[in-house]
């Protein structure tokens, strides 16, 4: 860093802009890589967001009352990365900003929440980031109607581009941060009319606005290079009573003289020629990486406000009756269970048939009064998702300490903002849909595992047992698709007692979001003795053979039942047969090797079943069977489906013993 160039009176908006506008197109260019324009044409606007309204504090991160900032316009990552280290986060450092783009830097392409602290959520696929905010609004008006003003009073804050506007989750959050009335959340638009392709006009004739307006919105406009006229509005949709957007006219790559609003400085370095251009038209003289002191100085002093805010509200929250209780809710911590733990012992001596979705609403009847951060919510199926109990009245405008969201049908807006809340802290969100609309969803659901994010995702209606909506609505590779993305526990329970421990599990898993897969058809009780929990290894020996074993039997949910009718059928002609349960792949394979030799024996024929598509289950089988259904349903009830599609015990049942043969 150079020496000392000037007083901080000296310093103005636009030299502080300039820096970051250095960094920006300094970082790309050096990595040969990356997206110049936004943070360029942005510039402007983040200073005064940064110097005026932004509420943050440098030196704790994770303070629990600091505004949140979501850059949904994720491929202009250098904007983050270079507010950030300006205005004194620990990280990034100028050394990771020198390595952007590069392996082992924190700099990402995109910002990834698990790498810097200051970086809220992971952003990049379009529209989410936006989405993830809106979450992030819901769980500060739930909060601040649990806790009150002194413990939880605070704003998002966000910077989206036209992208992130067009995609179709955008007009999902708007209509719901509309509805719900997130005064407290405000998205400003990078309104440079430019995308990859292009002017905007040519993929887009939107009133944007108007739009929004008609969606409860509040809306604004400023001149995104004008420093008082970006204040205006920012502080108009700062003291607006509904969701603000602020439209800040911005022309893309400002200062790049001969690229500068054009699509060709979206997404490519500017090149040696144009930013030496570009630093004469800028005045800026400093040297690649190297912030003139004067300006570092001026961009640390933005921390100040945040600081002495994080000190107000710790001296005024050090006594409050509730602080604790906030601080195991924003810490993640979980409640005693043991009531819990008790009342699902209870269910062994009163054996039940229950479809597994109404399973999980009676756990959810158990959980929900002990552990108040859960979240809830359905997109429009609550009825049938059964996510709703007595102690999770509905969340609304005039009810922010309710605790079930009418997500309307917004699949895929409803997981994007579940992650919001999660990442945002104190809640711990769950929501419903059908199994097979998880792939209106699947995007989110990705961030979710990647973000690290608990969220509990209820996907009801899991199989053909759905019956008679017919192949659109029944789900065959849904289940095998979901264990592909690394980071998530996919639960399948067979049973009324498996779904109350895969509901534990779920909770307990504070860095792992999870689906529980469960079914609309009735699924006989097949545990009846106290054994801890069972599905906490992925799969366990349900019923061990009572001849000399030949085959092992696996399978999920509630093919469970038709395992074991199998195994009955098999031990019938002395061919001794394991059941094996497993409900959770990944934590199968995340157990120890002798574990998992024990229940998955060599030398036996081992046979797969499940509902759904059989790719994938080789890797426990080997030369096994592998029975299922590789091809879409058909509409009939469900008992003639499964029989049709050969998942019966009569018809398993020759196939293996032909194997055998």
């Amino acid at each position: 860093m150079s020496g000392e160039t000037g007083t901080l009176a000296a310093v103005t908006p636009a030299s502080m802009a300039n820096a970051i506008r250095a960094l920006a197109m300094d970082a790309v260019q050096a990595a040969n890589s990356g997206h110049p324009g936004m943070p360029m044409g942005m510039a402007d606007v983040a200073t005064v967001l940064w110097s005026e309204f932004l509420s943050f504090d440098p030196d704790a991160p994770d303070w629990a009352d600091r505004d949140r900032f979501v850059l949904s316009a994720g491929h202009g990552s250098m904007l983050i990365y270079a507010s950030l280290y300006l205005s004194g986060y620990a990280s990034p450092t100028l050394d990771d900003i020198r390595d952007f783009r590069q392996l082992g830097s924190v700099c990402a392409g995109h910002p990834e929440n698990f790498l810097i602290p200051g970086v809220e959520c992971t952003t990049g696929p379009l529209g989410q980031g936006v989405a993830m905010a809106v979450g992030m609004a819901m769980a500060e008006r739930h909060l601040n109607a649990v806790f009150g003003d002194t413990l939880v009073n605070h704003k998002t804050w966000v910077i989206a581009g036209d992208g992130c506007l067009m995609e179709g989750i955008n007009h999902e959050a708007v209509g719901l941060a509309g509805t719900l009335g997130l005064g407290r959340l405000n998205v400003l638009w990078d309104d440079n009319r430019i995308t990859i392709d292009g002017d905007a006009s040519l993929s887009t004739s939107e009133d944007v606005a108007a739009r929004y307006r008609a969606s409860g919105w509040h809306v604004a406009s400023c001149d995104g290079h004008d420093y008082a006229d970006i204040a205006r509005a920012l502080a108009e949709a700062a003291a607006d009573p509904r969701p603000s957007l602020v439209a800040c006219r911005t022309l893309i790559g400002k200062g790049a003289p001969n690229k500068q609003g054009g699509h060709n400085v979206h997404g490519s370095p500017l090149g040696a020629d144009e930013i030496a251009a570009t630093r004469a038209n800028l005045g800026w003289t400093a040297a690649p990486f190297d912030i003139p002191a004067d300006i570092l100085a001026a961009w640390r002093r933005t921390g100040d406000r945040g600081r002495a805010a994080h000190a107000a509200w710790a001296a005024a929250s050090a006594e409050h009756p509730l602080r604790g209780e906030f601080d195991r809710r924003m810490a993640g911590q979980l409640p005693p269970l043991g009531d819990a733990d008790a009342a699902f012992a209870g269910w062994l001596e009163s054996p039940r048939k229950l479809a597994t979705r109404k399973s999980s609403e009676l756990a959810l009847d158990v959980l929900a009064p002990l552990v108040p951060e859960l979240f809830g919510g359905s997109a429009d199926l609550t009825g049938s998702n059964l996510t709703k109990v007595k102690a999770t009245p509905s969340f609304g405008q005039n009810a922010y300490g309710g605790r079930h969201v009418h997500y309307g049908i917004r699949e895929f807006g409803m997981a994007a903002a579940m992650n919001g809340a999660a990442l945002h802290g104190g809640v711990i969100p769950y929501g419903g849909t059908f199994l097979v609309f998880s792939d209106y969803c699947r995007n989110a659901i990705r961030l979710s595992a990647l973000q690290h994010a608990r969220v509990i995702y209820v996907l009801t209606h899991d199989s053909i047992g759905l019956g008679e909506d017919g192949p659109t609505h029944q789900p065959v590779e849904h289940v095998m698709s979901l264990r592909l993305i690394p980071n998530i526990h996919v639960f399948r329970p067979a049973d009324v007692i498996e779904t109350a421990e895969c509901w534990q599990l779920a909770l307990a898993s504070a860095a792992t979001p999870s689906v529980l897969a469960l079914s609309r058809q009735n699924l006989p009780q097949l545990r009846h003795a106290a054994e801890g929990n069972r599905s906490a290894k992925g799969a366990y020996r349900l019923i061990a053979a009572t001849a000399p074993r030949q085959v092992v039997l696996i399978a999920t949910g509630s093919e469970v039942e038709i395992a074991v009718a199998t195994a009955a059928a098999l031990e019938a002609r002395g061919i001794g047969a394991d059941v094996v349960s497993m409900p959770c792949w990944d934590l199968f394979d995340a157990a120890d090797a002798a574990y998992r030799a024990d229940v998955l024996p060599q030398g036996v024929l081992k046979v797969s079943i499940e509902a759904g598509v059989t790719t994938g289950w080789q890797k426990y089988t080997g030369d096994g069977l592998t029975i299922g259904i590789d091809t879409f349903g058909a509409s009939a009830p469900a008992e003639v489906l499964y029989d049709h599609f050969g998942l019966t015990a009569e018809k398993i049942l020759p196939r293996i013993l032909d194997r055998l043969a």
